[in-house]
């Protein structure tokens, strides 16, 4: 099973769309509970991420996500999904966050048509399985107005270039996160996900 988290906000039904289509079992929920006992787990993201770290903690959530993310359980930020993992943001003056990845989420700069929005490529960073099959430099699609700056840069497994080169995908362990939308990218997209499962359901074989 495949838990994609729900705090209220986010783009939930294309997310489930996507990776349904794909042929795989999926719940919407904002139950700890289901959280812990999922194979793997996705965390769709829109809004503000002071907002998102609320609901996080209400529900409960921002410990569970640490402790899965610790014990290296399979697992997919989108968007806010990506920045919130980081120590804190600039977004609405200074929000702390998770502090999963060690740095901060800054404002891209001024000058630039804000939110960035439309497809940019990524170009790969490192080889992961996320990206098996995916050609470098392929585009996918953007919308946001802040990027994450991770203190290790070998957590970066992808860059893009708008005004400045910006961290759009992430990967530590069982633990992937991207700027872009997989589930609004197309084929790519689904491709994007499709190794993300496939990488969770290969974890979840050594450990039974």
């Amino acid at each position: 099973m495949i838990a994609i988290i729900d705090y209220g906000a986010g783009n939930l039904r294309s997310v489930v769309n996507a990776v349904s289509s794909l042929g795989y079992e999926t719940k919407i929920t904002s139950l700890p509970d289901d959280v812990i006992s999922a194979q793997a787990v996705i965390f769709p993201g829109v809004g503000v991420a002071a907002d998102t770290m609320i609901n996080l903690k209400k529900l409960g959530l921002a410990s569970v996500i640490r402790r899965i993310i610790g014990e290296d359980k399979p697992f997919f930020g989108i968007c806010i999904g990506l920045q919130v993992l980081f120590s804190g943001t600039e977004e609405g003056g200074w929000q702390e966050c998770l502090d999963i990845v060690p740095g901060r989420v800054n404002k891209l700069p001024s000058g630039l048509k804000i939110p960035h929005m439309g497809w940019n490529q990524v170009k790969q960073k490192i080889a992961h399985p996320v990206f098996e099959g995916v050609p470098d430099e392929t585009n996918f699609y953007f919308v946001h107005s802040y990027y994450a700056q991770p203190e290790d840069r070998s957590l970066v497994a992808g860059e893009t270039d708008y005004g400045i080169s910006f961290c759009s995908a992430v990967a530590r362990g069982n633990l992937v996160a991207t700027q872009f939308h997989p589930e609004k990218s197309g084929e790519i997209g689904l491709r994007i996900f499709d190794n993300f499962i496939r990488l969770a359901l290969e974890v979840s074989l050594r450990s039974n």
